[in-house]
């Protein structure tokens, strides 16, 4: 299982969102990096939903259900979408200020490439994201 974080602004996509949808497809990525990431994941692997913006931080976990396939928002085959479901609303969101002050998660993407949409999260510092946000 591989681990990921999610990008998207609340105002335009939010966690809830897609639990009122109970699945959709992660479209609209156009950054090539991003969009290979999209291409690396595999059904059951979990990402962290990180609402950016105004909010910033990290709010529920999604589950990945299909294999990538073609982005159907537009007519071109570069671009590509995997589905997700949500799994877990985080008991309290962890603010990227928090993650910033934690030494543990100082190599996180996230804060070496902030506007990477789609990034890789190792298994560590999505467990401790998930601890961070059970502790509160």
């Amino acid at each position: 299982m591989n681990y990921w974080l999610i990008k998207s602004e609340p105002n335009t996509y939010s966690y809830d969102d897609l639990v009122k949808l109970g699945r959709d497809h992660w479209d609209g990525v156009r950054n090539y990096q991003a969009r290979n990431n999209l291409k690396s994941m595999v059904p059951g692997d979990l990402a962290l939903f990180y609402h950016s913006v105004n909010e910033k931080a990290v709010v529920g976990i999604a589950e990945c259900v299909s294999e990538y396939y073609p982005d159907p928002t537009i007519d071109d085959d570069r671009w590509v979408v995997v589905d997700f479901v949500p799994k877990q609303k985080l008991k309290n969101p962890i603010t990227l200020e928090e993650i910033k002050k934690t030494d543990l998660l100082s190599d996180m993407v996230l804060l070496k490439n902030s506007r990477l949409s789609v990034q890789p999260v190792r298994k560590e510092e999505f467990d401790l994201i998930i601890k961070m946000s059970e502790s509160k």
